[in-house]
């Protein structure tokens, strides 16, 4: 049985809708790469600005501090901040057992 000329025109009508789906997937993905890319340079910039500047260091600090999403700051848990004092290590008393401030 031939293809009538109505089922021949909705063949092509749905390869064509096909090839259009696929343009547009391709671009979405090249437009999140390009997104994805920006923001790594970005974080990258601000991550060397941050160990010059203690104010970058100092927003940078409340911006991971203020990240909504509980598993986004746990991702900076262990971090060593560009810019941060070194952490101090805890600290005796060398007065020994006086600590009520008289020596």
């Amino acid at each position: 049985m031939a293809e009538t000329e109505l089922e021949k025109a909705e063949k092509r009508y749905a390869q064509a809708k096909a090839r259009l789906q696929g343009i547009r997937n391709r671009e979405a993905t090249k437009q999140r790469k390009l997104d994805t890319r920006r923001k790594v340079i970005l974080g990258g910039a601000l991550l060397d600005l941050a160990e010059r500047d203690s104010g970058a260091a100092a927003m940078l600090d409340r911006l991971v501090r203020n990240l909504p999403r509980e598993q986004d700051r746990k991702a900076f848990a262990d971090w060593d901040r560009p810019g941060a004092p070194p952490s101090p290590a805890p600290a005796s008393d060398a007065r020994g057992s006086d600590t009520d401030g008289t020596s």
